[in-house]
Formats: C-alpha cells, sequence, structure tokens
C-alpha cells in the first residue's frame, strides 16, 4: 500500500513538473508555439478571432521569427527585457528613431503603402501640422517621408491625432497610447494586432510594441504563461494593465 502511495506521489510530482517547466519555457521564450504569423498564435480558450478588414488582415499576417528569436537593437545587439516579448516581427527597422509611437505609424503606413493607398498615408506631428505623403510608389521616397516623421512625431502627436474607443468596439489598428506622464516621465504606445472575443463579450487583445532605443518590433507577452500574448479587456475595467504597461480608458485609441 505504501509502495503505491509512493507511486502516486511519485506520478504527481512528475506530471507537475512538466507543466510546470513547460509552463516556465514557455513563459520565457519567444514564439514558443513556433507559428508563422500572428494571426496564428492560439487564442485564449472560449474566444474566436473576430472579423477584420484590410488592415486587420494585414496585422495577422504580420511575420513571425521561429521559436527562440531575440529581440534586437537597431545598432545592434540584443535588447534588455527579453521576457517581455513573446514574438519578434519579422521587418526590418528603417531608422534609431523608429520606437514605440514611430513604429505604431510605420505599420499602418506600411499598409498604405503595400497597397497603392497613397493618398491615406498621413500624419500630425507634435505642433499639430499635417504631413501628407506624396511619394508614390518610390520605397526610397516612403521610407524617407517615415523617416522624417520620426522625428516629428510622437506619442504626444499620435495621441492628438486619435480619437478614445470603446472596449467593445476595439479592433486590430487601435492604439493604446499615453504622452508623457508625470510619473513615467515618457510615453509609450502599444498597436494592437489582434482581437478575439468570448460569449460574454470579453475582449482579447494581442499587442506589439517598439520601444526606446530603436529595437525589432515584437508581440508584447502576458506575464501570465497561461494567456502567453492575450490580454483580456472588459468595459468594467477602470485601468488596462498589459504586462508592465498600464493605460487608462482614454488611452484606447483610433485614427479618425
Amino acid at each position: 500500500m505504501k509502495k503505491k502511495i509512493f507511486r502516486c506521489f511519485v506520478l504527481v510530482f512528475i506530471v507537475f513538473a512538466i507543466i510546470g517547466g513547460y509552463c516556465w519555457w514557455a513563459s520565457r521564450t519567444s514564439n514558443p508555439w513556433n507559428v508563422a504569423t500572428v494571426g496564428e498564435i492560439p487564442v485564449p480558450k472560449g474566444f474566436e478571432r473576430d472579423d477584420v478588414d484590410g488592415y486587420g488582415k494585414f496585422l495577422r499576417s504580420l511575420p513571425l521569427k521561429k521559436r527562440g528569436a531575440k529581440v534586437h537593437l537597431y545598432t545592434g545587439g540584443e535588447a534588455n527585457f527579453q521576457w517581455l516579448s513573446a514574438g519578434v516581427i519579422d521587418m526590418s527597422i528603417l531608422s534609431n528613431y523608429e520606437q514605440c509611437a514611430d513604429m505604431t505609424m510605420r505599420m499602418r503606413a506600411e499598409y498604405f503603402w503595400q497597397h497603392g493607398l497613397y493618398s491615406k498615408i498621413r500624419f500630425t506631428d507634435v505642433n499639430g501640422k499635417h504631413h501628407q505623403y506624396d511619394g508614390g510608389s518610390s520605397r526610397k521616397n516612403f521610407e524617407k517621408y517615415m523617416k522624417r516623421m520620426y522625428g516629428i512625431c510622437s506619442t504626444f502627436s499620435v495621441y492628438h491625432e486619435t480619437k478614445v474607443r470603446q472596449v467593445c468596439d476595439v479592433r486590430p489598428g487601435d492604439v493604446l497610447v499615453y504622452p508623457a506622464r508625470k510619473i513615467e516621465g515618457m510615453g509609450h504606445a502599444l498597436l494592437i494586432a489582434d482581437v478575439a472575443t468570448n460569449a460574454k463579450g470579453q475582449k482579447a487583445i494581442i499587442c506589439i510594441e517598439g520601444n526606446t532605443p530603436a529595437r525589432e518590433a515584437h508581440v508584447v507577452r502576458n506575464l501570465n504563461p497561461l494567456r502567453k500574448a492575450w490580454f483580456v479587456l472588459d468595459e468594467s475595467d477602470k485601468m488596462y494593465i498589459l504586462s508592465c504597461f498600464h493605460f487608462n480608458k482614454r488611452e484606447l485609441r483610433h485614427y479618425k
């Protein structure tokens, strides 16, 4: 009898060790699913991906580097805090000024440029001045324009160029953004790349971010290993906490 109990104890210990080891590994390894795109990241149990438009499909199609890939800086070498990345976007960085707000602008402009929607590429700088892209299909002109925008736009301009979005209406392409606060000193911005909904109407989102110093865009990791890349939002939330970032309700926004 004692031998049976001991064997059961050992078996339970092994099972928990395997599960715990997997959760630890999955919580610290980039792209633990080894999927090819953002849209292939498994949704949380009980959720289904929302129907999306062209830009939403573009964001879901963003390619991910393979399992274990590290986030690299524009200047070379690996970024700090790799454990905050759940997957690295396989896209080159245009300059050392492509940071958090700039990355959200880059993705929006990249979609329009790749689809020939050049007239939709425009941004407002920190002084409220509008800048329309007029470089057509030239990749050189497009990158030159974006680099110029990086120097005159910021979380401040992105915040003021966008409008408040209710959680129930959240969609890929929306941003979570705050300009500099008294406590943090610097602003920050995340781009919502995917959205799923459950039967209760709760929304789950995947966010991607750039950061300072400039680094590869990456999927923000949920520190809860059961969620991995998804964050669940609810209308009753007073604040949205995503990894080590927090946003108030007016900081969930969309382009006008």
